[in-house]
């Protein structure tokens, strides 16, 4: 499986979006990539999957209403998840399809959806493998808005996942102990 010629089915050669989302991802799968091999020796961890899913993670962003990354559809940014999910279970990668939909922050619960009024399915959307946990983890540290070869530092990661409550903090942190170069 190649997941940039999947990417060229559903991105224009040369657009802006596509641009974007293989140079983002690239950054996702090289950090997520460092952070598996870090746990290879305690986990059987699948490093092409990884490599493949988080290439793949935000494909669904052609979907969304976001013209400073070069998508032109219309619905909500937060809706890019879910979106690619149904897109890669079209394209027969059920396993990379939840990668796309449990990236979003640390996971959304069916609760974080209600109580923010999230136009979402209601349904849980937290990463349960260490697959998906080691790319949302990953992901956090890069944006595909400014310089998606910018990594951010730690300290603008956490202030960011902070926003939404102690307890989203919480997973990203313990993630930070399992997955950071300074955990091992």
């Amino acid at each position: 499986m190649e997941p940039f010629e999947i990417i060229g089915r559903y991105y224009g050669e040369g657009s802006k979006a596509r641009n974007l989302l293989e140079a983002h991802s690239r950054k996702v799968a090289g950090k997520a990539l460092e952070a598996a091999k870090r746990l290879s020796a305690k986990e059987r961890l699948d490093l092409d999957f990884i490599f493949e899913a988080a290439i793949l993670h935000d494909i669904g962003i052609f979907f969304t209403n976001a013209p400073e990354i070069g998508c032109h559809g219309d619905k909500p940014y937060i809706c890019h998840g879910f979106r690619g999910r149904e897109l890669l279970e079209k394209e027969g990668l059920p396993r990379h399809a939840l990668v796309c939909e449990t990236h979003i922050g640390v996971g959304l619960t069916v609760e974080d959806i209600k109580a923010q009024g999230l136009p979402l399915p209601l349904r849980n959307m937290a990463p349960h493998t260490l697959e998906e946990k080691i790319i949302s983890y990953a992901d956090k540290f890069f944006s595909k808005g400014g310089d998606p070869e910018r990594e951010k530092p730690l300290a603008e990661v956490r202030a960011s996942i902070k926003k939404y409550g102690a307890d989203k903090l919480r997973v990203f942190d313990e993630w930070h102990r399992l997955f950071g170069a300074d955990s091992c």
